[in-house]
């Protein structure tokens, strides 16, 4: 009898719960799958200086470092505290480290939005499919930034407050801290202050037009989330830039420049692999079908996201997590009601897979694959970096070793990998932080960048001596053309051009017959 107990006391130890498996898939599918693909925006490369340099100064910048702007642009670096945890990372572990570190928080966030929605008790395979689904919608901005630190934390709040509005749990008090931490680490925190003010906003309506709960338990809850919501602006303060953090989220998504012209800041395109078309589609027909309406605070979310979401594709992986619990309500509701063998084997099957996953302790798992992973890496079994194919990687080490003078004109996506790789020999004109350029210096850039009338006068404003643009660009194919610019470096991913000055034509003289590289059309898509 004690030696069949002890049996069963190791299986449920050592056997993966759902919630291990879902962790454990995910860590390896974006680590095996993704992989470099968590470094294709060069943003990466510019955290990791600015962490560097807040270690080696003991100070946070107010002003731009990276940029031969003069005088140098005022600088908002409200992600400081992420750059911080990257620049560590990458003095012990390399490029390696912050892909390894990036998938884990996905993962991480993967895990605790299963774990969250199963606190409802809803059917376990269903949870499963709608956390899949949410969090491969979420893939497309699958990056190596600050902003995967502001999702998991968003998780972890919604849960919080979602755990004390529905179930009465008295949780609220770990918000102020939790904002204390949100603050500094991405200026998507004024997103908690959202989610605080609607759950404000769906006590108020239930205090006037009772439905759910008495007029009184909705002035208690409305007392103790106002109090909570004070509290965290008070210590949301405790930042390097004091109250103008509260107002920097407005100021850059009002810029309507920024939001029309920034990749990332626009609509989604329908038209491509896009997994959140499906689950904005299963969100209408859950909501068409269920025949139960959503309560004040559930519409008004799901409202706001599906907004947000199809103004810009930033938004998707806020309404990916927002929208999972709401939705496995519906569904839950859709599925009670079904009839039939095949919903009848499917709800068996998840109360027994449900009853054996709650006998297990599971957290084994995922340990082990995280010191695998960290044996991998630190052995050199796994190794990750900016794709060579992608990123001006040759091009930046031409740079280095002939030391061009004069002001540089680059992409964007360029200058950040030229910050990463050749800071403080080299400094850019502009590079990702676009809420710090603004309208100002962007469309200077995007003037340039796609040759519009007078491109040429801006260069000359700037005193830009040498080009640094992309092989297939138009500002490329311009400058071939032009005889008082000189093509000294070509590959299939960069173009370095110079200007004919005196400054330059020792560059001129060392490399006088370099030819364009021509791509091919798969090369070219």
């Amino acid at each position: 009898m004690s030696r069949s107990l002890s049996f069963q006391n190791t299986a449920r130890s050592l056997l993966p719960t759902i919630a291990d498996l879902l962790f454990v898939n995910f860590f390896f599918f974006l680590l095996v799958t993704i992989g470099n693909g968590l470094l294709r925006d060069g943003d990466t490369g510019y955290h990791i200086r600015v962490g560097e340099f807040i270690l080696r100064t003991r100070t946070i910048p107010k002003h731009d470092i990276f940029s031969f702007i003069s005088p140098p642009l005022t600088w908002t670096a409200h992600e400081w505290l992420s750059e911080v945890i990257m620049a560590l990372v990458h003095q012990t572990f390399g490029l390696t480290g912050i892909v390894v570190v990036f998938a884990l928080v996905i993962s991480l966030t993967s895990l605790l939005l299963f774990q969250f929605i199963r606190t409802n008790k809803g059917d376990i395979l269903l949870t499963l499919f709608i956390v899949g689904l949410a969090t491969i919608s979420a893939s497309l901005h699958w990056l190596a930034r600050p902003h995967i630190f502001s999702l998991l934390l968003t998780v972890l709040w919604y849960h919080l407050l979602d755990s004390y509005h529905y179930k009465g749990n008295n949780v609220l008090y770990w918000l102020p801290p939790l904002m204390l931490l949100w603050v500094n680490l991405h200026g998507g925190f004024i997103f908690g202050f959202v989610l605080l003010g609607l759950y404000l906003l769906g006590n108020l309506a239930e205090f006037i037009f009772p439905t759910n709960q008495t007029k009184e338990t909705s002035k208690k809850k409305l007392k103790l989330l106002a109090s909570t919501a004070a509290v965290s602006v008070l210590f949301s303060l405790f930042n390097p830039f004091g109250y103008h953090i509260l107002l920097f989220p407005f100021k850059f998504t009002s810029d309507n420049f920024l939001m029309s012209n920034v990749f990332e800041f626009l609509s989604p395109n329908f038209h491509g692999a896009l997994p959140f078309k499906y689950l904005f589609l299963l969100t209408i027909a859950a909501l068409a079908v269920s025949g139960v309406a959503l309560n004040a605070i559930e519409a008004t979310l799901t409202i706001l996201l599906s907004y947000m979401a199809l103004y810009s594709a930033r938004y998707i992986p806020l309404f990916a997590v927002i929208v999972a619990p709401i939705l496995l309500r519906q569904m839950q509701i859709i599925f009670g009601k079904a009839r039939g063998k095949l919903i009848q084997f499917i709800k068996t099957r998840s109360e027994n897979i449900a009853a054996i996953d709650k006998s297990i302790r599971g957290g084994l798992w995922p340990v082990i694959a995280i010191v695998a992973v960290y044996i991998l890496a630190t052995n050199g079994y796994i190794k990750y970096g900016f794709d060579e194919s992608k990123m001006p990687v040759a091009a930046v080490d031409f740079l280095k070793r002939e030391h061009l003078r004069g002001n540089m004109f680059s992409d964007d996506e360029f200058g950040d990998y030229v910050i990463y790789a050749a800071w403080p020999e080299y400094k850019v004109f502009i590079d990702g932080r676009s809420d710090m350029y603004g309208s100002t210096w962007g469309s200077q850039y995007l003037k340039v960048v796609t040759v519009q009338p007078d491109w040429e006068k801006i260069i000359e404003k700037n005193n830009i001596t040498w080009v640094f643009s992309s092989a297939t660009s138009s500002l490329s194919s311009i400058l071939l053309e032009k005889k008082d610019w000189h093509l000294v470096y070509a590959d299939k991913v960069a173009n370095i051009f110079v200007k004919e000055i005196p400054v330059n034509r020792r560059l001129m003289e060392k490399y006088p017959d370099v030819k364009p590289v021509v791509l091919n059309e798969h090369e070219l898509l």
